[in-house]
Parts: C-alpha cells; sequence; structure tokens
C-alpha cells in the first residue's frame, strides 16, 4: 500500500466521522470500526476508495484481537486515534456494576489493548502519532457521569505515560479533550438544558466536529512532531485549566 495507515475508532457519525475525513484529507488510508454492520457500511460509503471499516467492540477482547488482525493484514499503522466512547450515566448511589465496567473497559481498556497491539509496528518504524479523545469533564468532572469522567481522566494518564515511554522511538502520543460539541447527542437536549450549558461557555456556542477533528489532524502531522503528553483542551473557554 503506497499510503500511510491511519486508524479511527467509532467513525460512524460525529466526531469521529469528522476525524476520518480530515485524515483523508492529509493523505492516510483511514480503517475505522463501527459497532455494527450498518455502521460499517455507512464509514465505508464515506471513505470509498480512501480506506475501509470494520466492526469492533472494544470491551471485548476478541473483538480487539480480531480487528487488529485484520488491520495489521493492510500494513503498519503510522496513525491511531481511540475515538469510540459509550456513556451509561447515574447517579453514583444508582450506578450498576454493570455500567461502571463496560464504561471504563470500553473508553479504557479498549484503548489500552489497540495501542498495545499497533504500537509494535510504529516502534519498528521508528514514527508514529497516537491521539486518544479525552473530554473536558475527565478534568472537571460532571454529577451523574463517575464512570465517563473516570474513563477519560485514565485515558488522559495513559496517554502521559506513554508519551514518557515512545518518545525515543519517534512516537507522540497526545489527547484532544472536546467540550460540548454540536452532534446527534446533544441535538436530543432540551432548549434549558442548551442554555445552561451555553451560560458557561465564553465563546457562548458549541463545537463543531470539524473544529475536533482540526486538533487531531494537527497532532499527527510532521508539523507536531515536538508535541508529545499534552491535553489539547478545544472547549470554548469552558474549561482553561
Amino acid at each position: 500500500m503506497s499510503k500511510a495507515i491511519a486508524v479511527v475508532t467509532g467513525a460512524s457519525r460525529g466526531i469521529g466521522q469528522a476525524i476520518a475525513k480530515s485524515l483523508v484529507e492529509a493523505d492516510y488510508f483511514v480503517v475505522a470500526s463501527a459497532t455494527s454492520e450498518s455502521g460499517v457500511s455507512a464509514i465505508k460509503d464515506y471513505l470509498g476508495e480512501n480506506g475501509t471499516a470494520f466492526v469492533l467492540n472494544l470491551s471485548s477482547k476478541e473483538s480487539c484481537a480480531e480487528f487488529t488482525k485484520q488491520v495489521n493484514a493492510l500494513g503498519a499503522v503510522a496513525v491511531l486515534v481511540n475515538n469510540a466512547g459509550i456513556t451509561k450515566d447515574n447517579l453514583m448511589l444508582r450506578m450498576k456494576d454493570e455500567d461502571w465496567e463496560n464504561v471504563i473497559e470500553t473508553n479504557l481498556s479498549g484503548a489500552f489493548r489497540l495501542t498495545k497491539a499497533f504500537l509494535k509496528g510504529m516502534m519498528k518504524q521508528r514514527w508514529g502519532r497516537i491521539v486518544n479523545i479525552s473530554s473536558v469533564v475527565g478534568a472537571m468532572g460532571n454529577p451523574g457521569q463517575a464512570n465517563y469522567c473516570s474513563s477519560k481522566a485514565g485515558i488522559e494518564g495513559l496517554t502521559r505515560s506513554l508519551a514518557y515511554e515512545v518518545g525515543s522511538r519517534g512516537i507522540t502520543v497526545n489527547a484532544v479533550a472536546p467540550g460540548f460539541i454540536a452532534t446527534d447527542m446533544t441535538d436530543e437536549l432540551t432548549e434549558d438544558q442548551k442554555n445552561a450549558m451555553m451560560a458557561n461557555i465564553p465563546l457562548g456556542r458549541y463545537g463543531e466536529p470539524a473544529e475536533i477533528a482540526s486538533a487531531v489532524s494537527f497532532l499527527t502531522s510532521q508539523e507536531a512532531g515536538y508535541i508529545t503528553g499534552q491535553v489539547i483542551n478545544v472547549n470554548g473557554g469552558l474549561n482553561m485549566g
């Protein structure tokens, strides 16, 4: 394959789709994932000859192993974007063990498994770009999201630790932490909920998926070769810490 391979998880819609498209524009062959065959079909439709997609359940070790086998058959991975994630919201006192475990297993352990699987090829090439998608709530916290916030705080810790380990091999590891982004999830909020959120955002609007994709695209570029172990906040000023 003449083009370098970029992997993007959870790319059937929203932020993941915007990231996949931006990496196509950067001349990567994009291999993406979705949790269903219908999602895979949707990805293949917009990628066309510029990429492909496979089903992936990040909470399953077997599914992660099968996905990495399918990707590695195409060639060594140069870029990995751990974007896919789930939420299972509830107050701590009402949160079921399985809702805690599913979110941690998918959002954090899944990212660990894929990163470990593709890291060997990057180290052999002595070049690689890993970008983990975190969230503003990983730093701020959010009531009813103890599991999700913990998974994203963990992603940021994973990012920094791995950056130390692989920097000498020309591999950078960074995270992008979106704030409130206009997706089908935010479309479901009531006007009162939207107004309450907007009141805390200095820029006075939601972000767009393309704005997250731009940050990811930069971090995967040659020009970002001296940036590693960082969490890039893209949140309209919601959290300035």
